[in-house]
């Protein structure tokens, strides 16, 4: 459009930055080699980052690199949804067409809420109501997205200005910068370190990413003197005087960009700017400018970062050559310059353009926002399409005229919900109710829910017709901010709104915020949401069915069914199908299905409950509901789990896993891989067990998933004999449930646990207080695969301290409350029944009564459950059972059984259960032929224990409860010596106290007439 033009004041020669470039080309060496990298450089505004970033650029692109810029786009104090990641993106598909194509297959519509031209965007309502993982899986698409671009070429995504950026596009960096793994791909953000205050949004993102080690952080420092005297050479061409660096240097204080401007004043005679402020020294040469060029510089000001011609061109209302002509002097004099694409122009530097527009009059500025609006309406083609709804509502509202701005910045939020930008959302709706007061009646009352709200559901009357309230945008807004993870903002919605309703006739609209409130007291661990919730539920009660009706009874049930599963939950699951089905929510329905099904398991009608959730699986595959689906893959294997059928389980969650990872579904991607951890282990399959759990820790999603795999890891370790890994696994998993959390799920399986540890370090009153609390909390219907393990740890840990004269007060009471609560426990499944079996045949063991008959029904019973574990532990039993008998044949299957035990421990790595076979047969004189070879154990397992005979005999008097006195006594020896003894006694064996030695003596058998034992 306009010719060559002058560029004197852009430095042409590239001063100082060596070690800053040293460091970008060592990312990009790094990134060509398959590794990763994320880098953020900061400094202050003029001190060079973009043009750092342009020679790196440059020089990434010789090196055969493809270099994507994107920036972020400021319209008055309004960033766009995700500007700099879809300019990026569209960069990439212009230089990579095909190669972008293939990445993105299959997920074109998910995408194009990035990239329009990719396809169009799958409108919510099209799949259901709100999608709760849509942001997550918007985020994961892009991120592999761009590692399928990179991996067999090097990318340079580079994102410039992120102190302008919106909630969205910090929050996709963010995840972007955590999760990538593989790719030649590297990430560099730029950011201006002195527009970041105290409460400035990218604050927290900037604190976050510096503790990734992943993530390298460069700050730009201003130029010394020697480079600001290299910088003014360059702009003159000719060596400056050293009295005009020195005065240039001082002025400027090192900024780069200060240091062209003052050079270039005083080049041309305006040796007054060293005198004024820097800010008007940025103005100097727009006053300089004809009339007609600073009126085009102040439209372009409050225009945004860039302003396209044509638009340009409509507000100015300056004949073409007139235009053309300013704009050719704004552009001589490097006040303007034309924009990357070639179609429209924005200042050299967003500092002068800041300059320009804080010169401006309100009353001006308000106008020239009315005529962008007015542009843009009446011809919407003048902006990219993307943009023209945000900018569009930008500009009304800045012209102050609530009539235009309110229906504009309304669809500017539906704009920005169908991209899943839910922050830009939230700060559109507060903009919204901030509006409605001062709008006329006329446009309010013309507005309608079907356009612009998706929270409310319609209970009641015509949407197309029913005008839209203030009630409405308080609904979406809450809705948008529990999307966006501003939950403290959507609860002081919730509390506002039905402090609103207090005086108004809408028990439909209150129990809908009221379950609203719920998910997020939830969510913020502030509770457990049930009394909001049954306030919901008392105020539909009677009420005729409704779409609200229907969640506000799915919602009990899913509450129910986790917390106090039971009839109640079981008839709120009924309900809330019934309802959905009658209004047509399809969503809810399916969910409350789904619910059903899992609450129809626990109440002992399996294979009922089992079909009803697989028919939702496939219904929301058929009807393309990743969300739904999602949730079945999830909570379908974890039912199959519950009844023991493991590789059932296991089949289906690795297609899950292949499923949500297809989706971006990463909350349920998390549960299912922590649940196939705990499917995988119960059939010996430990190491892929390990593995899935360590995925969902590298992902880090959900604190609950974290929890579930950190509860997994533990039961690893103690089943390893790992006691200190143990703990730590056990405290995490703690810390993740949160102090609120009383689900069954969530305390049951810490406390199994927390009581084998106690157990295993022979602290048996430890053990019945943690199953005492337990037990006190009760086990719901429903709860058999957490009860079960909990009974059975309980059992084992009074029939291995049988022997212990500490244990016998209290063993009775011990015994009673877990044979009561078997009692109670679900059976109806061949493994409950096994496990049933199991219980019973420890609490025989802790009374001294177990015989091989009543091992050999265990053993039976778990022969044909795949579950090699159990099998051997309870072979092992079977095997010590029959020694105590002491005939040929019992001798010789006694010597197979542990021949197989131990064959499995040593596979598993399970040490407890190993070292207890090779004990027993060792003692037994029994030799495990086919088994493999362990190192042999001392003749004597006390010598393994570092104690001197002396020191055993000592032992030994103490295992049946002598004190220091009597074992002088017997001994022969002074209490003190006794004494000493002891303490030595304790400090080899580890253990704190004289009733933890002599549970180590019995558990391992040290002395007769002991005949097994095992801290499995």
């Amino acid at each position: 459009m306009l010719g060559p033009v002058e560029t004197r004041s852009v430095s042409p020669v590239f001063v100082g930055r060596a070690d800053e470039l040293d460091t970008l080309n060592d990312a990009l060496a790094r990134a060509a080699a398959g590794e990763p990298q994320a880098l953020l450089l900061g400094g202050e505004a003029g001190v060079g980052k973009t043009r750092l970033v342009e020679e790196f650029a440059t020089a990434a692109c010789r090196r055969g690199a493809v270099v994507a810029l994107g920036g972020c786009v400021e319209i008055g104090a309004d960033g766009l949804p995700f500007a700099p990641f879809s300019t990026a993106l569209r960069t990439l598909r212009r230089a990579l067409p095909d190669a972008l194509a293939d990445a993105a297959a299959g997920q074109e519509e998910e995408l194009a809420r990035l990239l329009p031209e990719l396809g169009e965007a799958t409108p919510t309502r099209a799949t259901g109501r709100h999608d709760e993982e849509g942001v997550a899986r918007l985020f994961e698409l892009t991120a592999r997205l761009l590692e399928r671009v990179a991996a067999d070429r090097t990318v340079v995504v580079a994102l410039e200005d992120l102190h302008w950026a919106d909630a969205s596009t910090r929050h996709l960096l963010s995840y972007l910068l955590r999760t990538l793994r593989t790719g030649r791909l590297v990430v560099l953000a730029t950011y201006r370190s002195d527009d970041i205050h105290r409460r400035h949004p990218l604050r927290p993102l900037l604190a976050e990413l510096d503790r990734l080690r992943t993530v390298r952080r460069l700050e730009l420092a201003r130029f010394n003197r020697d480079e600001v005297g290299r910088q003014i050479a360059g702009i003159l061409a000719t060596e400056p005087d050293p009295t005009q660096v020195d005065d240039i240097f001082e002025r400027s204080d090192g900024n780069a960009f200060f240091v062209e401007e003052l050079a270039v004043a005083a080049h041309e005679g305006c040796c007054t700017g060293l005198t004024d402020s820097l800010r008007d020294l940025l103005l100097v040469r727009v006053e300089a400018l004809p009339e007609t060029a600073q009126r085009v510089a102040r439209i372009v000001a409050e225009g945004g970062s860039t302003v396209e011609y044509r638009l340009l061109a409509a507000v100015a209302r300056l004949a073409e050559d007139d235009l053309i002509e300013a704009l050719r002097a704004t552009v001589n004099a490097n006040i303007l310059t034309a924009a990357p694409g070639g179609d429209g122009y924005r200042f050299r530097h967003s500092l002068v353009r800041e300059a320009v527009a804080d010169d401006l009059l309100p009353g001006e500025r308000s106008r020239l926002n009315r005529r962008y609006a007015e542009a843009l309406e009446a011809d919407p083609a003048l902006v990219p399409a993307d943009e023209r709804v945000m900018r569009l509502a930008s500009y009304w509202y800045h012209a102050h005229d609530a009539a235009k701005a309110l229906p504009a910045v309304l669809d500017a939020s539906v704009a920005a919900r169908r991209r899943h930008a839910y922050s830009e959302q939230l700060r559109l709706l507060e903009r919204a109710m901030e509006l409605w007061d001062t709008a006329p009646e006329d446009i309010c009352s013309a507005l309608r829910p079907v356009d612009y709200a998706e929270g409310y559901p319609p209970c009641g009357g015509d949407p197309a017709t029913t005008p839209l309230r203030y009630l409405d945008l308080m609904a979406e807004a809450a809705v948008a901010g529990r999307l966006c993870g501003e939950r403290e903002r959507s609860l002081k919605i919730t509390k506002r709104a039905l402090h609103l309703l207090e005086d108004e006739d809408e028990p439909q609209r209150a129990a809908w915020f009221w379950t609203q409130r719920s998910r997020l007291i939830q969510a913020q661990a502030r509770g457990d949401g049930w009394k909001e919730l049954a306030t919901a539920q008392e105020l539909v009660r009677g009420l005729p069915p409704s779409e609200v009706h229907a969640e506000v009874l799915g919602s009990v049930a899913a509450w129910l069914m986790t917390n106090e599963p039971g009839p109640e939950a079981l008839s709120a699951a009924e309900r809330a199908v019934e309802y959905a089905h009658m209004v047509g929510a399809r969503e809810i329905e399916l969910n409350a299905r789904l619910t059903l099904g899992g609450l129809t398991v626990d109440a002992g009608d399996t294979e009922t409950g089992l079909a009803q959730m697989a028919d939702v699986k496939q219904r929301a595959l058929d009807l393309c509901i990743p969300v739904v689906a999602g949730r079945a893959y999830v909570n379908l294997p974890a039912q199959l789990e519950s009844v023991g059928r493991s590789r059932e389980a296991v089949s289906l969650l690795e297609e899950g896993a292949v499923y949500t990872s297809k989706f971006g579904l990463l909350e349920s991607e998390a549960w299912v891989w922590a649940n196939l951890a705990q499917s995988l282990y119960p059939l010996g399959r430990w190491d892929e067990a390990t593995e899935a759990a360590q995925r969902v820790i590298r992902r880090g999603r959900g604190a609950e998933s974290q929890g579930a795999v950190a509860i997994f890891l533990a039961q690893i370790a103690l089943c390893r004999g790992d006691l200190t890994e143990a703990a730590h696994q056990l405290a995490t998993a703690r810390a993740h449930f949160g102090a609120h959390d009383t689900t069954p799920q969530h305390t049951i399986p810490p406390a199994v646990i927390a009581l084998g540890m106690a157990a295993a370090k022979g602290r048996l009153l430890d053990a019945r207080t943690e199953l005492g609390r337990t037990l006190d909390a009760g086990l719901p219907p429903g709860t058999q695969c957490y009860g079960w393990p909990l009974l059975l740890t309980a059992a084992t840990a009074e029939a291995d301290a049988r022997t212990l004269p500490a244990g016998a007060p209290g063993r009775a009471d011990a015994l009673a409350r877990i044979v009561d609560m078997a009692k109670k426990l679900t059976t109806g499944a061949p493994v409950w029944l096994a496990h049933d079996a199991w219980v019973r045949a420890e609490l025989d063991r802790a009374r001294r009564e177990d015989t091989p008959d009543i091992w050999s029904e265990v053993v039976i019973a778990f022969e044909p459950l795949e579950r090699p574990y159990d099998l051997a532990r309870v072979r092992y039993r079977l095997a010590a059972a029959l020694l105590s008998d002491g005939g040929d044949d019992e001798r010789n299957r006694a010597t197979e059984l542990l021949r197989l035990a131990g064959a499995v421990a040593e596979h598993l790595g399970a040490r407890p259960l190993a070292d207890a076979v090779a004990l027993l047969a060792q003692r037994a004189r029994l030799t495990l032929s086919g088994a493999p070879r362990r190192t042999p154990a001392p003749a004597d397992p006390v010598e393994a224990l570092g104690l001197t005979s002396r020191e055993r005999d000592v032992l030994h008097l103490v295992s049946v409860g002598r004190t220091n006195r009597q074992i002088a006594e017997e001994l022969f020896i002074s209490p003190k010596t006794a004494s000493v003894h002891v303490s030595n006694i304790l400090g080899k064996l580890g253990v704190s106290g004289r009733g933890e030695a002599a549970a180590v003596a019995h558990r391992l058998g040290l002395f007769p007439p002991v005949t097994g034992a095992t801290g499995t």
